[in-house]
């Protein structure tokens, strides 16, 4: 079977990984979107931490968890999302407006929603997590 989105491979493990309790999860392959998703995830305190294994392949992820995902997810295709629409794909995607995070991957970086807001740009839209 080939793997479609490495991106959507990874969220949905933590996703599952968080769901049965676990404390850890293996992500693999790693890929530069991924480390960038989690250093968001991390930022806003929803993973422990995590940490990069070399493995002369395609890398590992271990991420500690601390129990706070309740959902986290892929928006595929990546849609374009502007400034003046940002608000309407918050209403669709996340549970409430004080409660989540969009992931957009703009020309400044890959950020939360509200940094991208603060900046004044949009962009292309990753996922989600809350």
């Amino acid at each position: 079977m080939v793997r479609v989105s490495v991106l959507a491979d990874a969220l949905k493990s933590i996703n599952n990984a968080e769901k049965r309790g676990f404390r850890q999860v293996m992500v693999r392959p790693s890929s530069k979107v991924i480390v960038k998703f989690l250093q968001v995830m991390l930022k806003h305190k929803y993973i422990g931490s995590f940490t990069v294994v070399d493995d002369h392949r395609s890398n590992k992820i271990v991420v500690n968890l601390i129990g706070r995902i309740n959902k986290t997810g892929v928006i595929s295709p990546r849609f374009d999302i502007r400034l003046q629409d940002m608000e309407k794909w918050v209403v669709k995607l996340l549970p409430s407006r004080q409660f989540g995070y969009m992931v957009l991957t703009t020309s400044y970086g890959i950020m939360d929603h509200e940094e991208a807001r603060k900046r004044g740009t949009g962009g292309k839209i990753l996922g989600f997590v809350y």
